[in-house]
């Protein structure tokens, strides 16, 4: 699949796959960013994507980030949609420092990574019934 991208900062690389078998692929970070403890922060990633039609690209941290960096994404993976890319739409990771003290990403740290995901949009059929299987409700499984 070919995808455009532009870099913002071309000293840094362009996003790659680590080995073969990667399905994402690394974002490296643009500048130096420091996020104060318990706030939330955006890293700039260097490049504008377009998504290709029919895909999504999602961006999640990299397994190692909570645990090395004390960071998760706030609400769990970011949704790049297929028109965010305008000359204005670098890709930001945001990011929630849960730890107590201030935690500096340098530039050209990998922070992140990209997955393009093959989307559909759906057509509603409403209805005033859902029929009778049922699994009861909300957390049902644990019951």
């Amino acid at each position: 699949m070919k995808v455009k991208i532009k870099r913002l900062d071309k000293e840094l690389p362009l996003p790659r796959y680590e080995t073969n078998g990667s399905v994402g692929f690394d974002f490296i970070c643009r500048e130096s960013v420091t996020i104060a403890p318990q706030t939330v922060g955006l890293i700039p990633a260097n490049v504008i994507v377009e998504t290709p039609p029919g895909y999504m690209l999602m961006v999640t941290l990299r397994s190692s980030t909570p645990r090395k960096r004390g960071l998760l994404i706030p609400h769990g993976v970011g949704v790049i949609d297929q028109d965010y890319c305008g000359e204005d739409d670098e890709i930001k990771i945001q990011v929630y420092n849960f730890t107590d003290s201030s935690v500096t990403i340098e530039r050209g740290d990998k922070i992140a990574q990209g997955i393009f995901v093959r989307v559909a949009r759906a057509e509603w059929g409403e209805v005033s019934e859902m029929g009778s299987r049922t699994r009861g409700g909300f957390g049902s499984t644990d019951a």
